[in-house]
């Protein structure tokens, strides 16, 4: 017998409960409902057991894609999204999927088969064989490790989730011996517990920290605050916060979204104007920084100026001290570290009017916002800041205003590393709700937006989700174009053509370096938009894009709007 057979035959009792029977019974106990993956030779015992426990299986056409999609699920979601893969070139496909929600901090839950548990150290030339899988997991994911034995799946199960959804989530991937997965529990063996999901609160913060937040704040003539992805959970008690401090809020990328673009509070999407950083520079500024790193990869124009004094929340002990020191940590959940602020300050503010305390006259103690205004030098932030995000976006303006008016304000954008999307839709696309850009900041990775538009629509169908795409970009992940056909999505994918790779052509041009590798032949995207099963068009201007979208948004099938303009 080969060992393709003999991975992929099942041996065990028709009663029995196999080792991939205690995986999948592990995740559905968790509320997985849907997984994305590929079979493959060594993992057919899991889809075996995915075809019966009525969890959704999605296949999307490259393992890479697979990944991208799961973490598309869980940004919009907010639960962790699961791939499953076959062993060697299957994982190592999804890899830079895990990359990619480690360095933005997603709940990405990867699960594939290892070499069996009796394998040559040195290795045998085992098909799919790789000298060190579970190293290179290890190597990008936040935590990785491989199971031993039958009875290890459940807690194995447990303890992922544990890490996914608590404090800041990183990938975890699992490694189950191929060996194990149709391996039965002995009949006459100790029966192994149903596993049970982790349930558990945040720590409070430090009462300490927190009164010293709101002395800096009493204090504080400027006040600003800045949100990142750690703090999508926490929408309402950012805006309260900020309403007791009159105080302007930016949001980083992933941020965007948690203070709604028409609220009076919103400053600005993204952190990178210079702007910002000018406003930091000023005196009397106190900045409070919620569940974001303050990366460069988010603030391009340089980091906090180091004299900004910096109250940061964070729930993980590295983010107290990532980028800019923090004059007082706060080490907490976004939302209860910012309940507990607030809370502060207002008893803070209700001792100061009954003059058991001085004065504050900056704290707000129960009047909105609207009735107290902003001040002047915020209003002139956010003016200043929208001034030069129009600057930069130049004719990606169009394409940002067709996708707002297409979805009446509600777009939920999963965008690539593209120039519309960083120079556009990142600070200029209105937004009225958390987790509203999915978008890769960190690891900057092509080929993201399709299948994590993918991966959104199935987590929310009713969502107006729109893909914005480069020319350059989406080949890398083009072929998904015949997943989310399969799917009949009604998902609009806008293709923004400048004819290769448009931001390392600038940057060529910007060094004096010759231009090369970066102009890439035309492709006919509406041609291949249909020969994979899904509709295009290629809209000739604003006005053509939109009306494309709303057609798109109502269609049985994805469609490509391929722009050219």
């Amino acid at each position: 017998m080969t060992e393709h057979a003999a991975a992929s035959k099942n041996t065990a009792p028709q009663d029995a409960r196999t080792g991939a029977q205690l995986l999948v019974e592990a995740l559905a106990a968790h509320g997985v409902d849907t997984v994305f993956g590929i079979p493959g030779t060594h993992n057919l015992d899991l889809f075996a057991a995915l075809a019966v426990c009525g969890i959704r299986t999605v296949n999307p056409r490259h393992e890479q894609g697979a990944g991208f999609a799961a973490d598309g699920y869980a940004r919009l979601s907010g639960r962790p999204g699961v791939c499953i893969t076959t062993t060697g070139p299957g994982i190592l496909n999804a890899v830079t999927a895990v990359a990619q929600a480690y360095s933005d901090s997603i709940p990405l839950l990867t699960i594939s088969p290892g070499l069996p548990l009796a394998h040559p150290s040195g290795g045998n030339g085992y098909l799919h064989e790789v000298k060190d899988q579970l190293g290179a997991l290890e190597a990008v994911a936040g935590a990785a490790w491989r199971v031993e034995s039958l009875a290890d799946i459940p807690a194995a199960v447990t303890r992922a989730f544990a890490l996914l959804t608590g404090g800041r989530p990183r990938p975890v991937h699992l490694e189950i011996p191929l060996d194990l997965l149709p391996a039965a529990l002995p009949a006459d063996g100790p029966r192994l517990p149903a596993p049970v999901p982790v349930l558990g609160a945040p720590l409070p913060p430090d009462e300490r920290a927190i009164a010293s937040a709101a002395a800096l704040l009493q204090g504080a003539e400027r006040p600003v605050i800045i949100a990142g992805g750690g703090a999508s959970h926490a929408a309402a008690q950012v805006l309260e916060l900020a309403r007791v401090l009159a105080a302007p809020v930016l949001t980083t990328a992933n941020g965007k979204g948690i203070v709604p673009t028409d609220d009076p509070l919103f400053a600005g999407a993204g952190i990178h104007e210079p702007a910002l950083l000018e406003y930091l520079a000023r005196p009397g500024v106190v900045l409070v920084a919620i569940g974001t790193e303050l990366a460069p990869a988010d603030m391009w124009a340089g980091p906090v100026p180091p004299d900004t004094p910096v109250i940061r929340i964070d729930v993980d002990p590295h983010g107290l001290g990532a980028n800019a020191t923090a004059t007082v940590p706060v080490l907490a959940d976004a939302a209860v570290g910012t309940t507990a602020l607030t809370a502060a300050l207002r008893t803070a503010g209700a001792e100061a009017a009954a003059g058991s305390a001085p004065a504050q006259p900056t704290v707000q103690q129960t009047a909105p916002v609207e009735s107290v205004g902003l001040p002047e030098s915020a209003g002139r932030l956010r003016q200043a800041i929208r001034a030069q995000a129009l600057r930069t976006a130049g004719g990606h303006l169009p394409v940002v205003e067709a996708i707002d008016r297409a979805t009446a304000g509600r777009a939920v954008l999963a965008a690539d590393s593209n120039q519309a999307s960083y120079y556009g839709a990142l600070g200029l696309l209105p937004a009225h709700r958390p987790r509203s850009l999915l978008y890769p900041s960190g690891l900057g990775t092509l080929g993201y937006g399709l299948p994590a538009g993918i991966g959104a629509k199935l987590a929310e169908p009713e969502a107006p989700i729109v893909v914005l795409e480069g020319d350059g970009g989406i080949m890398f992940t083009v072929s998904e174009l015949a997943c989310a056909a399969h799917l009949g999505l009604a998902l609009p994918i806008v293709v923004v053509d400048n004819g290769g790779y448009g931001e390392i052509r600038d940057e060529m041009v910007a060094r004096h370096d010759p231009v090369q590798a970066v102009d890439l032949p035309g492709v006919d995207f509406v041609a291949l938009a249909r020969a994979m099963g899904c509709a295009g068009e290629a809209p000739e201007d604003a006005a053509a894009l939109r009306e494309g979208l709303q057609r798109a948004l109502a269609a049985d099938r994805p469609t490509v709007l391929h722009v050219r303009w």
